[in-house]
């Protein structure tokens, strides 16, 4: 079994091979919807999307797309390497989400033009760090707790989180610092 496949996946446990005495008790497939009570729209919609086989990158970002203009599937497309830690237990791609989120909110869409790069970061500085001081890092691994054998977080828990913190910043909710002006005047 993969890391991811440990780590992260929603697919129901089995309960051993034929012949096999069953499991103890038998996990409940659907356990995961109880989650969604009292959660907005968009936050149920980026968990129903994790448990419809979307990585958690592509689970938070497609929740938002439409509303942000973008084609769900090529959000979705653009956003599977991402998941995973990008593959490599590195940036939850829950928040790697958010980060992508921030860019088709703000962009000003022309290549070339950087007059929208310095609120794009300043607002994934904060969607950071509300993630941080939510769940103690932005590191999969660390979430994972794959060094310390202490979990910090679910792959379910990052991604309503990813998608609150969103809902907080797209209602103007999150403080977001002004973008800091380049020292010694440059432009």
């Amino acid at each position: 079994m993969s890391d991811v496949t440990k780590l992260c996946d929603t697919a129901p446990a089995t309960t051993g091979a034929a012949g096999s005495a069953p499991a103890a008790t038998k996990p409940d497939p659907d356990a995961w919807k109880k989650q969604l009570e009292g959660k907005s729209e968009k936050v149920q919609k980026a968990l129903i999307n994790h448990h419809s086989r979307y990585n958690c990158a592509q689970s938070v970002a497609c929740a938002f797309a439409s509303d942000l203009g973008y084609d769900e599937a090529e959000v979705f497309a653009m956003m599977e390497a991402f998941g995973f830690g990008m593959g490599t237990m590195s940036v939850c791609g829950a928040v790697s989400a958010m980060t992508a989120v921030a860019g088709m909110k703000e962009s000003c869409t022309e290549p070339g033009n950087s007059s929208t790069k310095k609120k794009s970061y300043a607002i994934s500085k904060a969607m950071h760090k509300a993630f941080t001081e939510k769940n103690g890092s932005v590191i999969c691994r660390d979430i994972k707790g794959v060094d310390t054998k202490k979990v910090l977080r679910s792959c379910d828990g990052c991604i309503m989180d990813a998608a609150e913190i969103i809902e907080q910043y797209l209602n103007g909710e999150l403080e977001i610092p002004e973008p800091k002006k380049p020292a010694g005047g440059a432009k």
